[in-house]
């Protein structure tokens, strides 16, 4: 997506209410905040997970379509957030910030040329809420952008591991390096010019030390996924870590409904339990151990079994 080329995306991790401006080879994009300001690189989880689910049912034969409803604690576990009550109100505020952010752009994308204001999700609802006030169903229309993004295949696939950087400029940066780099040996970028791709209002030099304590972070433990990153001069360069492998696509957590009368038998199976907490060990079970199942509601009732009653 050209959101990966440009910064549309705040690297603040507090509410960002500047008005930017971007230039470059021709193109432009100016970006406006809500009241709630502008939408976050966290924020963009969301997009990704929706393009994710999107791109699966594609690559399966099946149709898509710009309104889609997913469970909200399925994009949550996908993207490595927490599913507390704290989780679900700071999905709110993404919502939010995503439906508000304003872009104006010339942007070309899928043969088409944009001269248009939109947001980044032209709406978002909660269909159904738990008397807690977490959510549980969500639905998202996306934006034509966003859409016309994902019917040209104009979409990159990204490293799991992503979502466990927590940095705002570390997702930046591998998003660039995934972008301009990909298989190449190397890509070389001089530190301004990855500073204004980045959406920084760090001073040259503070840009310079935090690209420079992210190098070390990732001498020392490696978080970095598929790229490394040296200051050579007043340039970057980014090379590969190793072969990339073939970029995992987000688990299609869609495909795990379950039926009213599967709870019935989930209770017979597991009596004594919860079953809705049954239902989120198993969710998060499939999740971790990257199990493709075909019956639901079959795999589900064979988990509570395994469990049997409670005692």
């Amino acid at each position: 997506m050209s959101s990966m080329e440009h910064p549309v995306f705040s690297l603040s991790t507090k509410p960002d209410m500047r008005p930017r401006r971007y230039e470059r080879g021709g193109n432009w994009i100016e970006i406006s905040p809500s009241r709630y300001g502008i939408a976050t690189v966290h924020d963009r989880d969301v997009l990704i997970y929706c393009i994710s689910q999107c791109m699966a049912a594609l690559n399966e034969g099946r149709q898509v379509q710009r309104s889609m409803r997913f469970k909200a604690y399925d994009l949550l576990v996908a993207t490595n957030r927490q599913t507390s009550g704290r989780g679900y109100e700071l999905l709110k505020d993404a919502l939010r910030r995503l439906q508000g952010t304003q872009i104006e752009t010339n942007l070309r994308q899928g043969g088409k040329e944009y001269f248009k204001i939109f947001g980044l999700v032209e709406s978002a609802q909660i269909v159904r809420e738990t008397r807690d006030g977490r959510m549980l169903d969500v639905e998202i229309t996306l934006s034509d952008w966003v859409w016309d993004a994902i019917e040209n295949n104009n979409v990159l696939t990204m490293s799991r591991q992503y979502f466990q950087l927590r940095k705002p400029l570390e997702r930046r940066l591998y998003e660039l390096a995934r972008k301009h780099c990909g298989m190449q040996p190397e890509w070389k970028i001089g530190l301004d010019t990855l500073r204004e791709k980045c959406g920084s209002g760090s001073t040259d030099k503070e840009f310079r030390r935090l690209i420079g304590k992210i190098i070390v972070d990732d001498e020392q433990h490696d978080h970095m996924p598929d790229y490394t990153f040296t200051i050579e001069g007043d340039n970057v360069v980014v090379r590969p870590k190793r072969l990339i492998d073939e970029q995992l696509p987000l688990p299609n957590l869609s495909s795990l409904h379950l039926k009213g009368d599967t709870y019935d038998a989930a209770r017979r199976a597991a009596p004594g339990w919860d079953v809705h907490h049954l239902e989120t060990e198993w969710r998060s079970w499939v999740v971790d151990k990257g199990i493709a199942v075909k019956d639901a509601d079959r795999h589900f009732v064979s988990f509570c079994k395994k469990r049997g009653p409670y005692r």
